[in-house]
């Protein structure tokens, strides 16, 4: 087996591309796109085949959306502010320490400018929206991509959170509920668990099963009010998210829902120690 940085990627593109370039898009007809949170990883995914065919699997169950807006655990700003939507906006490799092929790999997507007035539209009471032209799609937007639509066909823009508060993605979600039912994805990136210290010491494993055993639950019953007040209330938080960046995406996916009860996991595994679960919601 190929083990060279992003092989497993490689080997996607050249089994899926043709598939992936005719998936049958959106239609009104299908209805509402349902909204996605997505364990998003980091280059590591992209050596790994079960993941990027999880993630892949997982695209093709949807109709191809005709456009998308992700707000991923890596981008804070307030007021929320907009990714460049030119096409081939070149990307934001926000990481470090790893083989310098994953700083060379593309995701060049096509023009997204009615994608960003649309966003900037639903956002308008809130305030103006800045639109960082130079700032591209943030790892936590372009890796679970590369594997959900590996043909860059489909527009994306990214969206800031304006805070880490839950109450204030939620709000967020809200105000994007609306675009999925214009073929639109709405995506919060983040990771179920969060934990760099139970991937030094896997003896924490259990603080990160408990916590994701317990998030699960919640996300099933659509107990909104649970997952916002998680610090106090779950299980193993502290360990599983020692900040909030990576949990608070989740609030985001179920603002967008229009019903949180209807959430099911595309998703379910753990990876170095951390839960993967990603949840599609409608």
């Amino acid at each position: 087996m190929d083990t060279s940085p992003a092989a497993a990627y490689d080997a996607l593109l050249a089994r899926v591309l043709p598939q992936a370039r005719a998936q049958r898009r959106w239609e009104p007809a299908d209805g509402a796109l349902p909204a996605l949170f997505v364990s998003h990883g980091a280059p590591p995914t992209l050596d790994d085949p079960r993941w990027l065919d999880d993630l892949f699997t997982w695209g093709q169950t949807m109709p191809k959306p005709r456009a998308i807006v992700v707000v991923s655990a890596h981008w804070e700003n307030a007021p929320a502010a907009l990714s460049g939507s030119a096409a081939g906006t070149p990307l934001y490799y926000d990481f470090g320490g790893f083989h310098p092929r994953y700083y060379t790999l593309p995701y060049a997507t096509p023009d997204a400018t009615d994608l960003a007035h649309r966003i900037a539209g639903v956002l308008g009471g809130t305030g103006p929206v800045h639109q960082f032209v130079n700032r591209g799609l943030d790892h936590g937007a372009f890796i679970p991509l590369m594997a959900m639509y590996p043909a860059a066909d489909v527009p994306v823009v990214q969206l800031s959170m304006p805070s880490l508060e839950p109450a204030a993605l939620l709000a967020l979600g809200e105000r994007l509920r609306a675009l999925r039912s214009e073929g639109i994805l709405v995506i919060g990136s983040g990771f179920m668990t969060h934990s760099f210290a139970v991937m030094r010491d896997p003896s924490l494993a259990g603080y990160n099963e408990a916590f994701d055993e317990w998030a699960a639950d919640a996300v099933r019953r659509g107990d909104v009010d649970a997952l916002s007040d998680y610090r106090a209330k779950a299980p193993g938080a502290q360990v599983a998210h020692p900040t909030a960046d990576h949990f608070v995406p989740l609030l985001l996916t179920m603002g967008a829902a229009a019903d949180p009860t209807t959430a099911e996991s595309a998703i379910d595994r753990m990876f170095w120690g951390n839960s993967i679960r990603s949840l599609l919601v409608h």
